[in-house]
């Protein structure tokens, strides 16, 4: 069955949009620009979104599976949970276009208060809440201390894996097990040390005595 008119216009727009702003810019792309690469006009596009911040944000939702939420990490170990929250990709295999696009995107957001918090938001925001929800169970677990920064934690887990992103993106070489290295040195660095077991009393030596 042939999709709606609608629809197929809303995917030409995206994926005239993706390509252009790929190749020259988001600042650089004019709505016009989109409405004669998609072979949709104008007036039609602004039925769609009100702005080209607002197709933006539909290009980056499309482009780096933003709609997807990562799952629930909660196999029982903290570090483990913690290394595959930092490994986590959405399923789509990045592509040469989103590689070209996300240095414009750095710079549009630099540039764009409001859709810098909207793409923050939809980006880090589902991270964020995971790697406090694990830090909190590890506290109480006791294997964290419970007066913990945690907000400060999810920057010193988070931030070298966006470090390592940026890097990738120069074709800077970064290690391929840095969530594991970053989650060692963070469990080094703020981990209680387990608590020996009592060694039992004279008393109950005792009454343990058949």
């Amino acid at each position: 069955m042939a999709r709606p008119r609608s629809e197929r216009a809303h995917d030409q727009v995206l994926d005239a949009a993706i390509t252009l702003f790929a190749d020259r810019g988001i600042d650089a792309t004019s709505m016009d620009a989109i409405a004669e690469a998609s072979g949709v006009s104008k007036a039609t596009i602004y039925k769609h979104w009100p702005d080209k911040e607002a197709l933006c944000l539909e290009v980056v939702n499309r482009q780096f599976r933003l709609c997807e939420q990562p799952p629930a990490f909660d196999s029982g170990d903290t570090r483990t949970d913690l290394q595959s929250l930092l490994r986590y990709q959405p399923s789509e295999k990045k592509s040469e276009e989103q590689n070209r696009m996300m240095p414009h995107l750095m710079a549009y957001a630099a540039r764009n208060p409001s859709f810098a918090k909207t793409w923050r938001g939809r980006i880090m925001e589902p991270i964020r809440t995971q790697a406090i929800a694990i830090l909190t169970r590890a506290i109480t677990k006791g294997e964290l201390p419970p007066d913990l920064d945690l907000n400060l934690s999810v920057a010193l887990l988070v931030g070298p894996m966006m470090y390592r992103h940026v890097l990738s993106l120069l074709n800077v070489t970064m290690p391929e097990d840095m969530a594991d290295g970053v989650v060692s040195a963070f469990w080094r660095a703020h981990a209680l040390e387990p608590r020996p077991m009592p060694a039992p009393s004279h008393a109950t030596e005792q009454s343990m005595r058949p």
